[in-house]
């Protein structure tokens, strides 16, 4: 993903993000951010309902390079203690 995560723009990754109902999700999915250069609450929302679809299925989501305004949106509610976040894609696979 790259430039900014917001309203405008909520469709296009809820849309990535998330799968209709009766679909089996994939187990594993990284969400690089290392390109992110803002988010609000709506990536939030986005990655919160993600994580709770595929942990239905024991699977897992995390979130890879997220730049430093993007990290503190992410710690300020709290969502890194859900979702972890890494330093890049390789750690966020191998953790």
């Amino acid at each position: 993903m790259r430039g900014e995560i917001d309203h405008d723009v909520r469709d296009v990754v809820r849309e990535a993000l998330q799968f209709e109902d009766g679909a089996l999700p994939p187990l594993r999915i990284v969400v690089d951010l290392g390109a992110v250069t803002f988010m609000d609450s709506s990536g939030i929302n986005l990655f919160v309902a993600c994580h709770q679809q595929v942990s239905k299925t024991q699977g897992w989501v995390r979130i890879a390079g997220a730049q430093m305004p993007v990290l503190r949106v992410l710690e300020l509610v709290g969502n890194d203690a859900l979702i972890t976040c890494h330093p890049g894609i390789e750690q966020a696979l191998c953790a």
